[in-house]
């Protein structure tokens, strides 16, 4: 058995290595730029930074129940005059230095508490929003991967044809200089070289295009995708029903989670603001110590020192706020039914985005089967019309039209297998399960 060979024709290697910026000897795999990728692209870059800050946030939410601790320290000097008819006035001047450590300790306050589970669900929200982000990245990363394979592929096949209207622009040429056929095959030909030359441009333009977008996504000068490997197949989607995927969605898509985090962020919400209505109590402590000293005196010398130490339990109870409180408690249930709608309206457009990335995938290798037919049928046809062409039963048009069918078959072909195999990849993004792991079966498709 022969081994795989790239679907690239070889002879076009030399044609598109000269487009635009240099290329490296080899290409990368789709495994290869995804790492790198992730090294260097912004978006992903920003959401992790944040994905780091929202971690570091809720981690503030435990400070609420842990005890605070302050210290304060001042120095002052103090003048006294005494004024008494029965002694003689006095002066004295003196020195203070006091220093107090306090330490209060929260031992009932429902506030504090809500939002120390709203701070441990942050955490959670942070996971799913990095779990977004990376299924977006491996997305875009494989999109730009295969655009790219796929202007190659136009190119090439823009090219091909290219040099079949070329031969066949001189065979019309020949057979009109001996008469055999007329000058309409010679302009007929010319017309359609002409066209495809057009073409051959934009096709260049394209992927030129294209493989800027993928160096700027992965950070490099000259990324250049390896090829698939033929014959091409296309692995079955499994599970093979549609439900199976939407119920995955349901549980695992990381737009819903999000979703449900924030409405029981919501929920404590309410929680903290009907605790507008409740006591506190703190467990209270403090340590004082004060040191007057002597300074210009016409009395005695004035020194002593007095510590004091307090502990005690501080109760508050709120009576009255305006209606304050009320309407905080009316506002977040309000919020609470928005979080909650918001939630099932994103279940809903998860189902559907899923059942319709589902069957655009079915729909696409469904595609792929009847052009691998129709590329069969163009080639035999465009044989066919060859040798009518050769025998005088078929006009050079009719060669020409062959030719394009089958170049605009064998295109559509190349594209739709790529589209299939970023397609399963959409899916699983839509159904929540997507992974970096899963491309690991495309990248044992493509070409070392």
């Amino acid at each position: 058995m022969s081994s795989p060979r790239p679907i690239l024709n070889a002879r076009l290697v030399p044609l598109l290595l000269a487009l635009g910026s240099a290329m490296s000897t080899h290409g990368q795999s789709l495994v290869d730029l995804y790492a790198a990728a992730r090294g260097y692209d912004a978006s992903y870059q920003s959401s992790k930074l944040q994905f780091d800050a929202s971690l570091a946030k809720a981690d503030q939410a435990q400070a609420l129940l842990m005890p605070t601790v302050g210290l304060t320290a001042s120095a002052s000097q103090i003048t006294q005059d005494t004024l008494s008819p029965a002694v003689a006035a006095k002066s004295y001047t003196y020195n203070s230095q006091s220093a107090t450590l306090a330490v209060t300790q929260p031992l009932y306050r429902p506030s504090n508490s809500a939002s120390y589970e709203q701070g441990k669900l942050l955490a959670d929200l942070a996971q799913a929003q990095l779990l977004a982000a990376e299924q977006d990245l491996v997305v875009r990363v494989s999109q730009a991967y295969f655009d790219v394979l796929a202007s190659t592929d136009s190119l090439a096949f823009v090219s091909s044809q290219k040099t079949a209207v070329a031969e066949q622009l001189a065979s019309a040429k020949r057979n009109f200089e001996v008469g055999t056929s007329t000058i309409t095959d010679s302009r007929e030909a010319q017309a359609r070289f002409d066209l495809v030359v057009a073409q051959e441009l934009a096709a260049e333009n394209d992927l030129r295009v294209k493989s800027i977008a993928l160096n700027q996504l992965v950070g490099k000068q000259d990324a250049r995708p390896n090829p698939l490997l033929a014959p091409v197949v296309l692995a079955a989607l499994q599970p093979a029903l549609v439900d199976t995927w939407v119920q995955q969605s349901e549980a695992s898509h990381p737009g819903i989670r999000q979703l449900e985090i924030a409405l029981n962020v919501a929920k404590l919400e309410t929680q903290k603001a009907q605790a507008g209505h409740k006591p506190t109590l703190d467990l209270t402590g403090s340590f004082t110590a004060v040191n007057f000293a002597d300074g210009t005196s016409t009395a005695a010398n004035v020194d002593s020192r007095a510590n004091q130490a307090s502990i005690g339990l501080s109760f508050t109870l709120p009576l009255f706020a305006g209606y304050a409180i009320q309407n905080r408690v009316k506002e977040t249930l309000a919020l609470e039914d928005k979080a909650r709608a918001d939630l099932e309206a994103t279940k809903r457009s998860v189902a559907q985005g899923t059942r319709t990335a589902f069957f655009g995938v079915q729909s696409g290798q469904a595609q792929v089967k009847a052009l691998e037919a129709a590329e069969v049928s163009s080639q035999s046809a465009l044989d066919a019309n060859k040798l009518g062409y050769q025998v005088g039963v078929r006009i050079n048009i009719d060669v020409l039209n062959s030719q394009s069918q089958l170049f605009d078959t064998k295109a559509k072909l190349a594209k739709a297998r790529y589209d299939v195999l970023v397609g399963g990849l959409k899916l699983r993004q839509a159904a929540g399960t997507l992974k970096a792991d899963d491309l690991q079966p495309i990248n044992s498709q493509l070409a070392k």
